[in-house]
């Protein structure tokens, strides 16, 4: 098993449930939503969970749908590597008819670290990986800079944000969609206070990292995985020069 295998194993398993995803999207259509939604989370978790036990046998595996039980697995926490999935981000706008910012997320945290990671992007026909990172987007030179946002809960403070760094928001679905939107040139950064888990970011994090943009809690402090307590309630993740203008922003706004 060498490392390159984790981000070809990553980028695989994302992009296989993406498209098993789209094929039942389509196959079941919209018509009952709620349904589609649920099918949808129970299928991808089934397969990547299956693939995983298969592939990685040894490994621990921390999953948005697995039960309350298997998530405070104390195993998990005295495991080396463990891959980190969401099996349907985005469940929402997976559920509505031309939506295409829903994903899913698979990443390795080994030993401390997230070492590995895919976004697949099915509706979108791409998927971004670690095993060839994409290349960051150059700084659009006097433009105002861009911050992706959740459709339906923008945090107000986010909106103060932009009002105080200049800045316009950029309603996007799912938090996979939002930070991939930052690596691809949609918008400069996504920063969001409103709750969230693990399995929410790591693997566009990992990404991110791997790309050199900057990622981190809205204070500044390291993201951390792989914790007894799964949620993780703010991230802030931006090309890496527009950082410290947000991270200064987010202090002024808290004092």
């Amino acid at each position: 098993m060498t490392v390159r295998d984790d981000h070809t194993l990553a980028a695989e398993l994302a992009t296989t449930a993406g498209e098993k995803l789209a094929a039942l999207r389509a196959e079941r259509g919209f018509g009952d939503p709620s349904a589609l939604r649920k099918e949808g989370d129970i299928a991808s978790h089934l397969f990547l969970t299956e693939a995983l036990a298969r592939l990685r046998p040894d490994d621990s595996v921390l999953s948005e749908e697995a039960t309350r039980e298997e998530r405070l697995d104390p195993r998990r926490l005295r495991a080396e590597r463990v891959w980190i999935v969401d099996p349907l981000d985005g469940t929402r706008e997976f559920a509505e008819e031309g939506r295409a910012d829903w994903a899913v997320h698979v990443a390795l945290w080994e030993r401390g670290a997230l070492t590995a990671g895919a976004v697949a992007l099915p509706a979108q026909g791409r998927t971004l990986s670690t095993v060839e990172p994409p290349v960051l987007p150059a700084p659009r030179a006097g433009a105002r800079p861009r911050i992706a946002v959740s459709r339906t809960r923008p945090p107000e403070f986010v909106r103060n944000l932009a009002d105080l760094v200049g800045a316009d928001l950029v309603p996007i679905g799912s938090a996979g969609a939002k930070i991939s939107a930052v690596l691809t040139g949609e918008v400069e950064a996504y920063v969001h206070a409103g709750g969230q888990y693990e399995w929410d970011s790591a693997a566009p994090v990992a990404v991110a990292l791997a790309a050199g943009a900057h990622a981190s809690r809205i204070d500044g402090a390291a993201l951390t995985y792989n914790q007894g307590d799964p949620s993780l309630p703010d991230i802030l993740v931006s090309l890496p020069g527009l950082a410290p203008t947000l991270l200064a922003g987010i202090r002024d706004l808290h004092r």
